[in-house]
């Protein structure tokens, strides 16, 4: 079924984004029986309800959840294609919905995107912080910034720092109270801070050295599922962690913490933008997408520059 009426669809949009059809139909200049008008015109050319809708609240069914994002793509797409026509410049605007990890999420990536808006201030963004693995397909989440090796489920993802790895590290009053493990064996008699994703506990760290590889289990009295936490209990002196490069990049240049057995290489940690669909690669998630990743390759240079500086590497 094709949609016949663009302004139904553009009306869709907005009461989704304020969560109000009286709201979306005073930023469109309609009264609120033509709003409720569009709306069922809507639903009626797609055969599917799309918002559920009382007298004080209004939200998405599961079809207009699916509906929402390639109806802003559809709506962006033609909006910017008609500003490039007629001014002759290339037009970035769009509403990105992106989920983040807590502790790189709230450090670098927080002022990262305020910079990228600067640039292109008819960007908005709707920002959700989580070390759990968002559900692009079912979450309203256009782009998810992610962790570790992707499974293969179909989902889109465009590397930002391949080749980023964990850390063993500890703050250097830690070390003075407790010792520097000689190598990662020497983890079972430390205190060590643990990332709980769900209900898997990560106490199992591995590591290689000259293809030799080695997994530690290992325990300590703190656990938390944001990463962000673990990494100031390190900083604090609580205990050692094993934390992305990009994470603790900061903390090691400035001395906070202190990189643990050099010689051997923490678990590969790489970071990527992921989607649902290649079809919501649009203008702005490949600019954004490129821009993070310059960003990232910059922090990651800053942390190897520091660590040979160090003698650390």
């Amino acid at each position: 079924m094709k949609i016949k009426n663009l302004h139904d669809l553009e009306m869709f949009v907005r009461a989704a984004e304020l969560g109000s059809l009286s709201a979306a139909a005073r930023q469109l200049n309609l009264s609120p029986a033509l709003a409720s008008a569009g709306l069922k015109r809507l639903e009626a050319e797609l055969g599917v309800p799309l918002m559920l809708r009382s007298t004080r609240s209004l939200r998405l069914t599961r079809e207009g959840e699916r509906l929402l994002p390639a109806a802003r793509l559809a709506l962006d797409g033609l909006r910017d294609a008609s500003e490039e026509i007629a001014t002759g410049r290339q037009v970035v605007r769009e509403h990105l919905q992106i989920s983040l990890p807590s502790d790189l999420g709230r450090n670098h990536i927080l002022g990262w995107l305020d910079e990228f808006q600067a640039h292109w201030p008819e960007v908005s963004y709707r920002l959700q912080f989580s070390d759990r693995l968002a559900d692009v397909y079912r979450q309203p989440v256009d782009i998810a910034i992610r962790y570790g090796q992707q499974p293969d489920s179909g989902l889109v993802a465009l590397p930002l720092l391949a080749g980023n790895r964990r850390i063993l590290c500890a703050a250097p009053a830690y070390l003075a109270a407790h010792g520097t493990p000689a190598s990662p064996e020497d983890l079972v008699k430390h205190n060590c801070l643990c990332f709980r994703l769900g209900d898997e506990l990560h106490d199992h760290w591995r590591f290689t050295r000259d293809g030799r590889e080695i997994r530690v289990e290992v325990g300590g009295n703190r656990a938390g599922d944001d990463g962000d936490a673990v990494r100031r209990w390190a900083v604090a002196g609580h205990g050692i962690a094993c934390k992305s490069g990009l994470d603790i990049a900061t903390d090691l240049a400035a001395g906070r913490l202190v990189r643990l057995c050099p010689d051997w290489q923490g678990e590969p940690a790489p970071l990527s933008l992921t989607c649902a669909d290649r079809r919501q690669l649009s203008p702005t998630v490949v600019l954004l997408r490129e821009f993070l990743r310059e960003k990232c390759e910059g922090l990651a240079g800053s942390l190897t520059r520091s660590l040979v500086a160090d003698g650390r590497i």
